[in-house]
């Protein structure tokens, strides 16, 4: 084999790796940002109660995050474990039992019947299910 085809083949052999290098490069760019996408959808539900605005926010700031914490993660108090309104169990619930827990209460969540009205309820109900659950209700 001549010098000159020496060259070209290594020449060539030089070519395909910078191909692959730069396919590879490519596919993990594109990897990168298919997952910073997703991230992002999966953080629907990451409602900030501190940074709303909303009427239902500040009836949650007032009643409701003493127990259920500021962001409504759920908290310890008195060493039992005051749930979530975000996920586990208070997630599986329909809206009439959220309706029912708010209203008539469940020990150990008292009442809310003779501190919000009726509307007042039924908001609180929507904002746990769209605000901090991220479900689309009725």
């Amino acid at each position: 084999m001549s010098l000159k085809s020496q060259v070209s083949s290594f020449k060539s052999k030089t070519d395909d790796r910078r191909l692959k290098t730069k396919i590879i490069a490519l596919i993990c760019f594109a990897a990168f940002a298919l997952f910073a996408c997703s991230s992002g959808k999966a953080k629907r539900n990451e409602f900030v109660i501190a940074e709303s605005k909303s009427y239902e926010a500040s009836l949650f700031r007032q009643n409701c995050a003493i127990c259920h914490g500021q962001e409504a993660n759920g908290k310890e108090m008195d060493g039992k474990l005051i749930p979530s309104l975000r996920y586990g169990a208070a997630a599986q619930k329909s809206e009439e039992e959220i309706y029912l827990q708010i209203k008539e209460g469940k020990l150990p969540m008292p009442s809310f019947k003779n501190q919000l009205t009726e509307e007042e309820i039924k908001r609180m109900v929507q904002f746990v299910r769209r605000d901090l659950q991220g479900k689309e209700g009725n």
